[in-house]
């Protein structure tokens, strides 16, 4: 895995887990939160592989 990968994917990781971390906090159940987590992750991994290079 190249270093360029690396940071995308834990960039990524890191906004998936802001984004269930905020969505737990307004009430929702956790379920819907990991979820939320997960497509807010995938959709960033394209974005960030465009901005970090």
């Amino acid at each position: 895995m190249s270093l360029h990968t690396a940071v995308v994917l834990l960039a990524a990781a890191v906004i998936g887990l802001v984004i269930a971390a905020l969505t737990i906090l307004s009430g929702v159940r956790p379920a819907t939160a990991a979820v939320t987590g997960l497509t807010a992750a995938g959709a960033s991994v394209t974005v960030l592989r465009t901005l970090i290079r």
